[in-house]
């Protein structure tokens, strides 16, 4: 909240001006410490606040948290305390959700809370796991090394999302500008012919005739297809937004041909960074897993890591209890025992991770190419067939009246 204050400075000037703090008491006490004294002191309350209303509706880019991150540890490096750096951080900043989230990350600090406890309270700029990963810095006095750390692991994850969406941009791409050819065609061209037959009385050929057909139909019973499948879409929709029906989608999915095997990849290797990134921090295993299971998007592989968890806590281990489910594929669960016997499990699981990431990618990039060829042939084949029938049409008239 934001104060305005009257006060007298040290040798007895006055003084107007406003802050942020989380009470009228904190308010007062910063002043007080500052040397001021107060005369008075009002919460400041606007009717419309539009810097602030603003601010909701502009989102925080992840590359904008690893800058951050990365910016931060230089100035812990160079000895500037952990607010006057949030401040500096906070001045150069041109998104101004992530300026407003700093602003209160720093009076947080001020006040008194530590600065994991500052970012969990900021939940659309730093994620639980990015709070718990600055706690154990903060802990182990280590803070820059963590915020590298944790800046390269967003890093990767990004760059691997990056990838995936310039893979399918061409493909999509591709469908969008054959499906409106085609609507253009059969929605413009096809009824001009159709009525100029009509008013000839001529008879049009069989690959006319069909299309002629298919496209009367599709005008008189179109609207309820469309009402079918949007229904249909909207039933499957409600019910995969259901526990039961999440887990059987997301059962299917891993199951799908290429897709569900790129899919477990990059989950697999999205766990294994995280719990690597994590155990390097020095978190105790138990509480690692939590964070994994957090940070997965699938809700098999998620009931598969609290298994694991429950067990670990047992003291079965980590390999052990992934070896008993088949979404954990073997190298995956051979390099977590090798981890767990020499010591180095952030250094196996980092190995597997980078290892999955680039048999996703391979399979991905494998994946656009077979897309990319069977898309133009079906798509060529479509209109290919829809300018021929035009085409014969054409000479079908001319046959008929020439």
């Amino acid at each position: 909240m934001n104060y305005s204050y009257v006060a007298y400075t040290a040798d007895r000037k006055l003084v107007k001006g406003t802050l942020s703090a989380s009470t009228e008491e904190i308010a007062a006490n910063l002043l007080s410490y500052g040397g001021y004294q107060v005369v008075s002191l009002k919460q400041v309350t606007r009717f419309l606040d539009t810097e602030r209303l603003a601010s909701y509706f502009v989102k925080i880019k992840p590359r904008e948290i690893i800058m951050f991150s990365r910016q931060l540890a230089l100035l812990l490096e160079s000895g500037t305390d952990i607010v006057t750096s949030l401040e500096l951080l906070q001045s150069q900043m041109t998104n101004r959700t992530l300026k407003r989230v700093l602003g209160e990350v720093a009076t947080d600090i001020r006040n008194g809370s530590s600065m994991s406890v500052a970012l969990s309270r900021q939940p659309r700029a730093f994620s639980q796991m990015y709070a718990r990963t600055i706690a154990a810095g903060e802990q182990g006095g280590n803070l820059e090394v963590v915020l590298r750390q944790m800046a390269d692991f967003m890093e990767r994850a990004a760059e691997t999302e990056k990838r995936i969406k310039n893979a399918l941009t061409y493909p999509i791409i591709v469908l969008v500008v054959a499906v409106i050819v085609v609507g253009i065609l059969v929605s413009y061209v096809l009824p001009a012919f159709a009525d100029i037959y009509s008013q000839l009385g001529a008879n049009p050929p069989l690959t006319s005739r069909m299309l002629i057909g298919f496209n009367d139909w599709f005008i008189q019973y179109g609207l309820y297809v469309f009402l079918v499948i949007l229904a249909a879409l909207a039933a499957a929709y409600i019910y995969i937004r259901t526990p039961a029906g999440k887990y059987q989608w997301h059962k299917l999915f891993f199951r799908l041909p290429i897709i569900g095997r790129i899919s477990l990849l990059m989950e697999l290797s999205r766990c294994c960074r995280t719990i690597s990134m994590l155990f390097r921090v020095g978190l105790p295993l138990p509480e690692i897993m939590t964070m994994a299971i957090q940070g997965s998007n699938n809700v098999t592989l998620k009931e598969a890591l609290t298994g694991v968890q429950q067990e670990l806590i047992r003291g079965e281990g980590l390999s052990g209890p992934m070896q008993k489910r088949s979404l954990f594929l073997p190298m995956m669960v051979q390099m977590v025992g090798v981890g767990e016997e020499t010591g180095s499990l952030d250094n196996t699981l980092a190995t597997v991770a980078e290892s999955y990431e680039a048999d996703a990618d391979e399979k991905t990039s494998t994946a656009v190419e077979l897309i990319q060829p069977i898309m133009t042939i079906i798509m060529g084949a479509v209109i290919a067939f829809i300018a021929l029938s035009l085409l014969q049409a054409m000479y079908s008239i001319y046959g008929q009246f020439g």
